[in-house]
């Protein structure tokens, strides 16, 4: 009798989830946790550069005029 293809699907999703938690709780026993972060967002780096890109944006659509 052969297996229906939406089971075997289930099957194999639950087996990668399983042999993924294996691997990170391996890693974590190692030491090798997740990197540490970069620094932090600069906000008002972000907001000058979307600002500045808006405005190339704008000129941009006004001189194809």
């Amino acid at each position: 009798m052969p297996i229906a293809p939406k089971i075997l699907a289930a099957i194999s999703g639950a087996i990668a989830a399983y042999m993924a938690d294996e691997e990170a709780c391996q890693m974590a026993a190692a030491g090798l946790a997740a990197p540490a972060p970069g620094p932090p967002i600069n906000l008002w780096g972000m907001s000058g550069r979307s600002e500045a890109m808006q405005l190339r944006l704008l000129m941009q659509r006004r001189s194809l005029r």
